[in-house]
């Protein structure tokens, strides 16, 4: 274990766009750097594997006016499911932690949720729960200064870790791996369990539903996440006894919703209470054990269309928008039955020119397909992926 002094950690409005008291992230600010690179550079570098995902950053523009009407619409549909889905897993948490989480958001699709199920706890049972956010990076893990500096100021029994969402359950598999990582290395235990707003793919046991709809978190980047980026791991940049980076972007903040967001749902908390304890009640009785049902379909369809690499299959709606938003989308696979859920989805890949395929039985809403290879040669006349030596 390292005897280097823990480094501090960063609250707004120094940092981000959110109250000091709603979240303290355990990031370390790299806004200085200039660390975006194009969408193609970046996915030639991660597919080649030159570069994790996580060395740099996607560019971030001011989102469409058609983009932010579907944003407003999809908050206006959704809103009240998200306010229900926030007060389940809450009281899920809440009895799994003896009403005394300490909430540990996985930056940065957990932040807004961690920060909702904070403002539950506390409008609801006056339960003030402290709340940080952390990086975890695929093939990387858990941010092991920042363990470290939970390890040191809480009970590590009582952490609980918070996403947004799941798609086949990488990070749920990531997460795990890390956390017995840091027990062999520090001699620490934190547990392994992952609470998240909605698991389609069911790899966890503490969500607040499976259903695969739109979180509108999912769909607007740093302007409805606190102006913060993704985090990055980069040791150019980033010492051994340093926190995981992140960048600031107040040149945003006049298209910032982060706090509208979050005002939005938890205006709903009073309406939703009855139906969160029905929902909870119905929970208590049921095998909540993961099937990983999702994990499954990905590695179908991964075989089906020829690209042979699960890392390229992004399934539910969260994990298909961000496809669309910052990756080389190759098509969208959508459930007939869930075009109303997946409006903005069909809206993206038309203004990027990416093929929608209608799959009845699909076990998400849609999936988003990682363009495997960049030339035109990369897709035969089947549609399918081809692979070259």
């Amino acid at each position: 274990m390292s005897t280097t002094a823990l480094p501090v950690p960063l609250t707004g409005p120094e940092f981000g766009s959110y109250a000091p008291g709603e979240v303290t992230w355990l990031l370390q600010d790299l806004s200085h750097l200039a660390l975006e690179a194009p969408t193609a550079e970046r996915e030639h570098a991660i597919q080649s594997g030159a570069a994790n995902y996580a060395e740099s950053l996607p560019v971030e523009y001011t989102p469409s006016p058609e983009y932010q009407a579907l944003y407003q619409d999809a908050l206006e549909r959704s809103g009240e499911r998200i306010a229900t889905a926030v007060g389940v897993v809450t009281e899920l948490v809440l009895a799994a932690r003896n009403n005394q989480p300490v909430l540990v958001s996985l930056a940065r699709a957990g932040t807004p949720i961690g920060i909702l199920m904070r403002r539950w706890a506390q409008a609801v049972h006056g339960i003030d729960a402290p709340h940080f956010t952390m990086s975890i990076v695929r093939g990387v893990g858990l941010d092991q200064v920042a363990l470290r500096y939970l390890a040191a100021n809480f009970d590590p029994a009582r952490i609980m870790f918070v996403d947004g969402w799941t798609g086949k359950g990488a990070i749920s598999k990531e997460l795990a791996a890390a956390l017995d990582a840091f027990e062999k290395s520090d001699g620490v235990r934190f547990p392994a369990d992952l609470a998240v707003l909605a698991d389609p793919g069911h790899c966890v046991e503490l969500y607040g539903t499976r259903e695969d709809y739109l979180i509108p978190s999912a769909c607007l980047n740093s302007t409805v996440s606190g102006l913060v980026s993704r985090t990055v791991f980069n040791t150019e940049h980033i010492g051994p006894d340093e926190f995981h980076g992140a960048k600031f972007y107040a040149e945003l903040a006049p298209n910032d919703v982060s706090e509208e967001f979050l005002d939005a749902i938890s205006s709903q908390f009073s309406a939703v209470r009855g139906a969160v304890e029905t929902e909870v009640a119905a929970l208590a009785g049921l095998d909540r054990t993961p099937s990983w049902v999702g994990w499954q379909a990905v590695e179908r369809i991964s075989s089906e269309y020829g690209i042979n690499n699960v890392n390229l299959v992004k399934p539910g709606v969260g994990e298909t928008t961000r496809v669309l938003l910052r990756r080389v989308p190759w098509k969208v696979l959508v459930n007939p039955d869930a075009r109303a859920d997946v409006a903005h989805v069909l809206l993206l890949a038309e203004q990027r020119g990416v093929p929608v395929e209608e799959v009845p039985e699909l076990p998400y809403s849609c999936v988003g397909l990682i363009n495997p290879l960049f030339d035109k040669s990369a897709v035969g006349a089947d549609g399918k992926a081809v692979h070259h030596a």
